[in-house]
């Protein structure tokens, strides 16, 4: 009995289409999208499919850098599934790993893989040229404050009173983790 064919999409926010990253022509028995950094760890998606395929299966990416950005990264995940009996595909670089020995697929998964980490990199690179010429301009990078000083200073008030912060934080709009940020900050 063949395996199941496991889809993994991944774009980097939440605003991002996914419709380029599609398997044309290829039945899919699942599929598992994730819309986060491919440079984080913590992908939930990712997760849930790594706990989800079966010796046999085949999971499909469309591309390396959909499953990750980091060489060691890769190489790991995929070495983790191979030896679970999963297989995995990228559609468009074309190669198959099913964890046999093949120096030329390992030779591609490193100059595929280390292309990826290195447009990462460039990424990061132009993101802090972004960020310095904003600076040089006067501008603020980055998001806006959640609440204005305003709200900030009541927000400091009604903590100060033993108002429950949950209760604080649903009148604000905002999570306890960013309540609790502002009183760091503090």
């Amino acid at each position: 009995m063949a395996g199941q064919i496991v889809a993994y999409v991944r774009v980097s926010s939440a605003d991002q289409n996914t419709d380029r990253q599609m398997f044309d022509g290829m039945t899919v028995d699942k599929t598992f999208t994730d819309k986060c950094s491919g440079g984080t760890r913590n992908r939930p998606a990712l997760t849930e499919m790594l706990g989800y395929v079966r010796e046999g299966d085949t999971i499909v990416c469309h591309s390396i850098d959909r499953l990750a950005r980091d060489l060691g990264d890769l190489m790991h995940l995929v070495q983790t599934m191979t030896r679970r009996g999963v297989g995995v595909r990228f559609m468009k670089e074309g190669l198959t790993f099913t964890g046999e020995d093949s120096p030329m697929q390992d030779l591609m998964m490193h100059i595929f893989g280390a292309v990826a980490q290195f447009e990462r990199a460039l990424i990061h690179e132009r993101q802090k040229e972004g960020q310095i010429a904003a600076r040089a301009k006067g501008k603020v990078p980055g998001r806006k404050p959640k609440l204005s000083p305003e709200q900030v200073t009541e927000l400091y008030n009604r903590v100060a009173t033993h108002e429950p912060k949950a209760q604080i934080a649903r009148d604000f709009g905002i999570s306890r983790e960013t309540l609790y940020a502002y009183l760091k900050a503090a």
